[in-house]
């Protein structure tokens, strides 16, 4: 007869107390507030102490700490870091329950559960608050599920004070603190969240299968369609409203009844677009990870949004590529004028990568900020690094006035990293998840980075007065970029707050009213404020005395907003007597992590096991190696392996002529990629058609349940073989066509007219057969060469004022294809000399058909 263990077990016999995550809370219409509840069992016959490292939104501010034993709910209080650790550790020495909350990094925290008795159940929950703002309606919200391996650059040096799988060095000496054992997890998580923004939402999840159930009014409950998943990637909802000013609270105060200091926290949404004038030539580096860690999923996603990026750039605009992982190496030796010849060379140079080594990231961020020094940088990368403190001083010391913009990619990246890269430089971060649209964060990323923008800001309040503003160091303003300022009033009154900036040699002046009440009950305001102070305390560059009287500022703070910060803790007792008070040293158990998705790394990740009662055993450094211990039975790789064309590491001298065949290599995963996808996006097109829809609309002129009709599709061929170098008119395929456009957008053109009319028939042409194959500017794969194309033509519409035909085919046409609006909102106001498109934009039955009327001209 045999005995099954009962429990969770690593498979080396050890058990795990942890038994499950689950997630609750409301995303509201000003903020989110949202608990994370750990569910701790102990299956052992005698007591344990459970650690368990795991993240958070680093732009989340924790609000409350509880744990639930016996029935009996208790809440953490914050003390001052060492004192919350000298409370919990003299409880768990006395016999009594006890549970600590620190953090680690802006989003990593520890926590220790001490005492956990055989058979009994601990439920310790986290509670945390984040703002949320939104653009065009649309609201984005990210939960990380867990703390990722990551690269440990530096030599081994001084004591360990956590249960990290790796030792304490010069340059990340908490390493042993971020470094959680990966294993053999059989915990998952849950999710039960309420959706209320006001206003009708439609819930999406890019990263997991969600289910929705509308309850009364607006409100929508989301969990997962399995009940239970694992911890192995982001949680990702999107949520959309045709609404845009769903979620927009210009506005929102807190005040007690009782008096006091109120808060309030201030947004603006800027439109700059009437103040947009020829964008300046751009000098931009892009920054690509092909790390080991990139294997699988991420080194693909981050060749696509490389080639996406680069179509962005426009002529006249100078760019290069460095690739890097142990070392780095790059397209040319600095950067080189955008032209359709370095186009398709840097193609070639970027599908030739491969994934291999360690994050080194910090010489290649350096040597492209000193390449660029006020220019654009772009970071590719899943970004999991230990020395993220040196890498930010090293590029704020060598940048002018660079901006840096970030592309997180995959399941697991260093989030703080990237955020204070693009908070400190001005510029923005990304994050693309597996399921998601790459070329949508690319559009959107790449939109902020050349937008209107408007800097050396001030503000003055007048009727009010307002103190203790935070952010101190005031941000620029981007247009359609949600803008947020906090601060304290102490007296209620109604007032104006003007902004104050240059956008560009232009002044620019922006005045809001504001209304700050006697009374209001928003809390969440007043942690959001504390949090946001502090944050900009803690970027603070102090030394000596100095330091330590903002340290003590940090903590008093902290202390009277109950909110955790690198020097202050939640802590929680449940003091025991008779049988539950426990005598004795309780064993401790390391809670091990999941692999994350995608990551190939490991060699089978999930058979990588972990010793929950200490360190992990080490096969080798990542530091040592540069990169993750390698499966067992793997070659040790010193170094990259160097693709064909590329340069070697060591030096970067031009880039030599790419052999044919690599032109064409249909070997390579972004081909391959790209087949699936044309293949899927035929099958979407077809599908569309069936159903009737804008498209079939637009080209067959039938009701929409109706097929296209033979020969109505034989007279749209008919234009549609004029499109540019089109023999064979559609035959030729949407990415041939592709192939053949211009660095500048556009295509070329023959016949009469000057070269604007021509280049723009040929692109409008262009653009409608890529419309009959059901590509629009939304397009998963080719969207964001459209969108270029859309761009380019607007640029143009100015030079074809003698053709009003042209002009009214390229615009129609250039609505059409557009699926954003506030692009759909620019071609409006172009059209408005053009009588022909008068009252035809936006109603799409007529616009199609008068565009179908003069193509065929």
């Amino acid at each position: 007869m045999t005995h099954e263990k009962a429990g969770l077990y690593t498979r080396n016999g050890t058990q795990v107390p942890l038994q499950g995550v689950e997630v609750t809370g409301e995303l509201l219409g000003g903020h989110a507030r949202v608990r994370v509840r750990q569910r701790y069992r102990n299956d052992e016959h005698q007591p344990v102490e459970a650690i368990y490292t795991f993240p958070l939104p680093s732009d989340g501010t924790l609000s409350a700490f509880s744990m639930t034993c016996a029935g009996r709910r208790i809440e953490g209080v914050v003390r001052e870091r060492e004192e919350a650790f000298r409370t919990y550790d003299d409880a768990v020495t006395a016999g009594h329950g006890a549970a600590l909350l620190d953090e680690e990094r802006r989003n990593v925290f520890t926590a220790q559960v001490g005492n956990l008795l055989p058979g009994e159940e601990t439920v310790v929950e986290v509670e945390f608050l984040q703002a949320v703002t939104a653009e065009e309606g649309s609201v984005r919200w990210m939960l990380p599920t867990l703390v990722a391996p990551r690269y440990i650059p530096g030599a081994t040096t001084g004591d360990r004070t956590g249960h990290g799988r790796e030792e304490p060095t010069a340059q990340v000496p908490d390493a042993d603190r971020i470094t959680p054992p990966v294993g053999d997890v059989r915990y998952g998580l849950r999710m039960d969240l309420l959706v209320d923004l006001g206003r009708e939402v439609v819930v999406e999840s890019p990263s997991h299968a969600i289910t929705t159930t509308r309850e009364e009014g607006t409100r929508v409950r989301v969990g997962f369609s399995r009940g239970e998943v694992s911890l192995d990637r982001d949680l990702v909802l999107s949520l959309r409203s045709s609404d845009s000013s769903a979620v927009f609270t210009p506005l929102v105060t807190h005040r007690k009844a009782e008096g006091g200091p109120g808060t309030f926290a201030l947004t603006v949404v800027p439109d700059l677009l009437a103040m947009a004038s020829a964008p300046p030539k751009q000098e931009v580096v892009f920054v690509v990870d092909v790390s080991g860690s990139m294997a699988g999923e991420s080194l693909p996603q981050a060749q696509a949004a490389l080639r996406l990026c680069l179509r962005h750039l426009r002529e006249g605009d100078r760019f290069n590529v460095i690739a890097f992982e142990n070392r780095f190496r790059s397209f040319q030796p600095e950067p080189v004028p955008f032209t359709q010849r370095t186009l398709e060379e840097a193609d070639r140079w970027v599908a030739a990568l491969n994934a291999n080594g360690g994050t080194e990231l910090l010489a290649p961020m350096r040597a492209a900020v000193q390449a660029a020094p006020d220019g654009v940088i772009v970071l590719l990368t899943d970004g999991q690094v230990g020395n993220e403190s040196e890498i930010l001083r090293e590029v704020l010391a060598a940048r002018k006035t660079a901006r840096v913009y970030s592309f997180g990619i995959g399941t697991n990246v260093s989030d703080v990293l990237l955020r204070d890269m693009a908070k400190q430089t001005g510029g923005d971060v990304e994050f693309i998840h597996p399921g998601e649209r790459i070329d949508d964060k690319v559009v959107a990323q790449f939109s902020r980075a050349l937008a209107p923008r408007v800097t050396e800001l001030e503000v003055r309040f007048d009727g009010v007065e307002c103190v203790e503003l935070a952010p101190a160091e005031l941000p620029p303003l981007v247009d359609g970029v949600p803008w947020t300022l906090l601060g304290r009033y102490a007296s209620p009154g109604t007032g104006t707050v003007t902004l104050r900036g240059r956008s560009g040699r232009e002044p620019f002046s922006l005045t809001v009213r504001v209304d700050l009440p006697t009374v209001s009950d928003r809390p969440a305001v007043e942690k959001l404020w504390a949090a946001e102070r502090i944050r900009g305390w803690e970027a603070a560059q102090l030394t000596g005395r100095r330091a330590e009287s903002m340290k003590q500022r940090i903590v008093e703070l902290a202390v009277a907003h109950q909110i955790v910060t690198r020097y202050t803790s939640f802590v929680v007792v449940e003091e025991r007597k008779g049988e539950r008070r426990t005598s004795g040293q309780a064993n401790t158990r390391v809670i091990p992590v999941e692999a994350p998705a995608g990551w190939d790394m490991f060699g089978g990740a999930k058979k990588e096991q972990a010793e929950i009662g200490g360190a992990a055993p080490r096969r080798g450094r990542m530091a040592a190696r540069g990169g993750m211990p390698p499966p067992p039975g793997a070659p040790v790789i010193a170094r990259v392996a160097k693709p064909t064309g590329a340069r070697p590491l060591a030096e970067a001298p031009p880039a030599p002529a790419m052999p044919s065949s690599d032109a064409h290599d249909d070997g390579t995963d972004w081909m391959i990629m790209r087949s699936e996808r044309r293949e899927q996006s035929k099958a979407d097109v077809m599908k569309k058609r069936g159903k009737g829809g804008i498209l079939s609309r637009f080209f067959d002129g039938a009701p929409a349940s109706e097929p296209l009709k033979e020969a109505e599709a034989e007279e749209s061929d008919a234009y549609l073989a004029e499109a540019p170098a089109a023999e064979g008119g559609v035959d030729m395929g949407a990415e041939s066509l592709l192939s053949r456009q211009l660095a500048n957008g556009l295509w070329d053109g023959t016949g009469e007219g000057s070269e604007p009319v021509r280049q723009a028939r040929a692109t409008a042409l262009a653009l409608l057969t890529l419309l009959r194959e059901g590509i629009t500017s939304s397009h998963p794969l080719h969207g964001a060469q459209v969108k270029k194309a859309v761009e380019a033509l607007l640029s143009l519409a100015a030079s074809l004022s003698g053709d009003a035909q042209v002009a009214e085919l390229a615009l129609g046409v250039a609505w059409l294809a557009a699926a954003g609006p506030r692009t759909r909102g620019r071609i409006e106001q172009a059209a408005k000399p053009l009588a022909g498109l008068n009252g035809r934009l936006g109603n799409e039955v007529a616009l199609r058909e008068h565009v179908d009327t003069l193509a065929a001209r």
